[in-house]
């Protein structure tokens, strides 16, 4: 299901034009003609002189009304991120009954989403058009309108005559979930760190270590152990299921800039590691959202498209799952340090915006 926006019609909107090369030239051949007309009083030269205005008014008035009575519709994903191509529907519908719009071109304004252009050679009456087109939105966040610009050159191209459409509805854009540089080497470290926390007894062959006391017997891996002349035991993953807690430190009101990454950070990594099959667990100082228990995984990135730095200083909260993998994002990595979080990967600074960034794990 996606979002849809309706733009009023057509007829009711303020028209621009602007005279084109052609019509220069048609203008500046009808003021030759006039000045022929009076200088010499040939009535053949008025009556041209009549027909060629005539024909500039029907110009305009027929430009003008292919124009007239169009409506314009938008269809958007329902899940959009930022600077990431989408592919939306245009919709253009004449509800002019009986008479055709001829010429029609929707392109995207200043701003706009839309990043391409349309060309409808005609649209029957009371006919509906549909057409593809690609989106592509510069920023997270709430997005209220989304303008384009409808324009026609219909019948003889002496002007061009526009208007533009502006699109009321409030499409919510998610931060983008595709790799920044730097962002897939961070990722390969936290998965080899993930996998290391939740090391274990259970099905799936994690390592061969060194015995250690009061360890079964069973796990004895004996060729190992002759091979090494020390004991060895195969040790596994475990089998619980793995939780992946995010802590996202919103005191970052002096510097948008690193904020806007960190945003960016987090999305990727709880898009990855949900993919992945694991839990995530989204924490700042005014929320906690849970995937797939409370949420899902959009859920938390609707979260992320609006969360906002604050200028005033919040202290980190404790952790109260000991037993999840634990990552904070901060500005200052003396946050979490000063903090109860000494088992987390504290991600600081500029870490995730260069490969082998980061803080090491307590």
């Amino acid at each position: 299901m996606g979002l849809r926006a309706h733009a009023r019609r057509l007829f009711a909107g303020r028209v621009r034009y602007q005279v084109t090369a052609a019509g220069l030239l048609f203008v500046a051949a009808i003021l030759l003609v006039g000045i022929a007309a009076f200088a010499s009083a040939n009535n053949l030269l008025f009556l041209l002189l009549a027909a060629m205005l005539a024909t500039l008014m029907i110009s305009g008035f027929v430009s003008r009304l292919s124009l007239a009575g169009l409506q314009v519709d938008l269809l958007i994903p329902e899940h959009v991120s930022a600077r990431q191509p989408v592919t939306g529907l245009i919709a253009v519908t004449n509800t002019k009954h009986w008479l055709p719009s001829f010429s029609i071109h929707l392109a995207g304004a200043e701003g706009s989403a839309v990043t391409t252009e349309l060309y409808f050679p005609v649209i029957a009456g009371g006919s509906r058009l549909e057409e593809s087109a690609d989106l592509r939105f510069g920023r997270r966040g709430m997005h209220t309108e989304n303008s384009f610009q409808v324009s026609t050159r219909f019948p003889f191209g002496f002007t061009e005559r526009r208007i533009l459409v502006t699109l009321e509805r409030d499409v919510l854009v998610y931060p983008p979930v595709e790799p920044r540089p730097g962002f897939e080497e961070l990722l390969t470290e936290l998965a080899g760190d993930l996998a290391a926390h939740y090391r274990g007894r259970g099905n799936d062959f994690y390592r061969i270590r060194p015995y250690e006391a009061f360890e079964s017997a069973r796990h004895v891996d004996w060729r190992a152990t002759a091979h090494t002349g020390l004991l060895q035991v195969r040790e596994f993953a475990r089998e619980q299921e793995q939780t992946v807690e995010v802590f996202l430190d919103r005191c970052a009101g002096g510097a948008p800039d690193w904020f806007e990454q960190a945003v960016d950070c987090c999305a990727f990594i709880t898009w990855s590691v949900a993919s992945r099959g694991a839990r995530v667990r989204l924490r700042t100082q005014t929320a906690d959202l849970r995937a797939p228990d409370q949420t899902d995984i959009y859920g938390i990135l609707k979260y992320l498209a609006l969360v906002e730095p604050v200028d005033v200083s919040l202290a980190l909260p404790f952790p109260d799952n000991d037993t999840s993998f634990q990552i904070v994002i901060t500005l200052d990595a003396r946050r979490a340090e000063n903090s109860a979080w000494h088992n987390a990967r504290v991600l600081a600074g500029d870490a995730f915006s260069t490969p082998g960034g980061g803080s090491d794990r307590g």
